[in-house]
């Protein structure tokens, strides 16, 4: 099994590039941006921020990433997402410029002394993609373990923000898509043993069939087939996960992914950072054009982070191999 090691740089760099590229044209809709199509990294716009700034969903995703390099303790990982929420901490600039109301009441709820097991929305209507923003670090971190083990710490972290069984199953299956991806499978096989993976254990799990049914279009094999007009890209986790999925899918390159990716609209930096993470993993750092890297704020901190990460996935990799 060739294990995409190196390519943990990829992943972290190539999350918050996505992210970066997408701020400037957040909210714009899908038409605006057929007119005006976003083709490199550009800045200011929606939130006034310069070429290279990142959004929450990569800060949260550091913040998950920083803390688990000491170990999985959750409450650990609520602390430090909160201390972005009031502090700045893993923030591109220093301040928090966009949080969703959900991760926003959530992590007030932990400033507040509650217990991250119960700090999250659980009904319907909070099926944002909050949680699946920062998921892809914990993916990696849980890589070696049983289906049953990756579900039980994905639910945990989601639920820190998003504890509906629709987040965590949207996590779950992106989770399991970053763990084939990382064994070194191609996309395309990665994506079927997923399926397969994700159908068996939610059979095994008697999990709500109509709510698993909500995610057909990835588990039945349908996704990478559909028109870019049936693929959407607001802020619901379902539309989030498929988008990011297909824009890999359907591309050759990590540009041309998150590009694809921004261009969608709507929810641009969170699309473009699921599927960064995604294409950042697969083609490795060297894919991503230099100059974004150049223009990303704390691309250093990200190397060292990542460069930290990876160690922490060798230890891993090596304790497997004795085991086996």
């Amino acid at each position: 099994m060739k294990f995409k090691i190196d390519n943990i740089q990829g992943c972290f760099t190539g999350l918050a590039i996505g992210d970066a590229l997408g701020v400037p044209v957040e909210f714009k809709s899908r038409e605006s941006l057929r007119l005006r199509p976003v083709n490199d990294m550009i800045g200011y716009g929606v939130w006034e921020q310069p070429a290279g700034t990142w959004s929450d969903d990569s800060a949260l995703a550091f913040c998950l990433a920083q803390s688990l390099l000491d170990g999985y303790d959750l409450k650990d990982i609520a602390r430090k997402s909160a201390q972005w929420l009031q502090q700045g901490y893993w923030s591109a600039h220093g301040e928090v410029f966009d949080v969703g109301n959900a991760t926003r009441s959530a992590l007030r709820r932990i400033l507040d002394g509650e217990d991250p097991l119960y700090s999250g929305e659980n009904d319907e209507r909070s099926n944002g993609n909050g949680s699946l923003m920062k998921i892809a670090p914990a993916a990696l971190f849980f890589f070696d373990r049983s289906d049953e083990d990756i579900f039980k710490y994905i639910k945990e972290i989601s639920s820190i923000t998003h504890a509906h069984f629709r987040s965590v199953f949207g996590c779950f299956i992106f989770s399991i898509y970053i763990a084939e991806l990382f064994k070194g499978q191609e996309k395309e096989a990665a994506l079927e043993s997923t399926r397969m993976r994700v159908s068996e254990f939610a059979r095994k799990r008697d999990f709500n069939i109509h709510e698993v049914g909500l995610f057909s279009r990835i588990l039945d094999g349908s996704l990478q087939a559909l028109p870019e007009h049936a693929i959407y890209s607001g802020g619901y986790i379902i539309h989030t996960l498929e988008a990011s999925i297909w824009c890999l899918l359907n591309t050759d390159n990590y540009k041309d992914a998150v590009l694809k990716a921004v261009n969608l609209g709507e929810d641009t930096d969170t699309t473009a950072c699921v599927t960064g993470a995604l294409a950042g993993l697969y083609y490795g750092k060297s894919n991503i054009p230099m100059h974004w890297f150049e223009l990303l704020a704390r691309k250093h901190d990200i190397i060292n982070l990542s460069n930290s990460f990876q160690d922490c996935l060798k230890k891993k990799i090596f304790a497997q191999t004795i085991r086996e």
